[in-house]
């Protein structure tokens, strides 16, 4: 997968994304969007938190979907969530390259889901690296490669 840190940095294809789609692209949907990421986020990874595995993320993530459910359910009415396969286009981010194609993921749907998305990596929690959004793009992939080495 990563033979050395000037190789362009490839997501496994075992782990678990996480997406949020927008009802629409109003300013007022697409800040719906933004503010359930913030509020949910930390409560979806302390659910998967101690994942040693994928398989473990797996397991925790299947057996506390009514958790997640009512996580959710508590900042916003209008939504639906699938836990499965989903298509996800390819997207390049500060030197790490994610691949297009049919990935295990957890998305939330707000409303009609017409608008735009934010997704990331659940597991391994390469979301949690990003929050600082002043990090380089040197350091950033420097973390990724570390993370996904071990």
């Amino acid at each position: 997968m990563i033979k050395n840190k000037n190789e362009e940095i490839m997501i496994p294809s075992d782990a678990i994304r996480i997406r949020i789609i927008a009802n629409s692209n109003s300013i007022s949907d697409l800040y719906e969007k933004k503010k359930l990421k913030e509020e949910i986020e930390n409560d979806i990874y302390n659910i998967i938190g101690n994942a040693s595995s994928v398989s473990e993320a797996r397991f925790s993530i299947k057996n506390n979907m009514d958790e997640i459910n009512k996580i959710i359910g508590s900042k916003i009415n209008n939504y639906k969530i699938n836990y499965g396969m989903n298509y996800f286009p390819r997207k390049s981010y500060k030197g790490v390259v994610y691949q297009d194609g049919e990935y295990e993921s957890l998305v939330i749907t707000l409303g009609k889901g017409l608008g735009d998305n934010w997704w990331c990596v659940l597991y391994p929690p390469l979301c949690l690296i990003d929050e600082n959004d002043n990090t380089s793009d040197v350091e950033y992939r420097s973390l990724i490669y570390d993370l996904l080495s071990n």
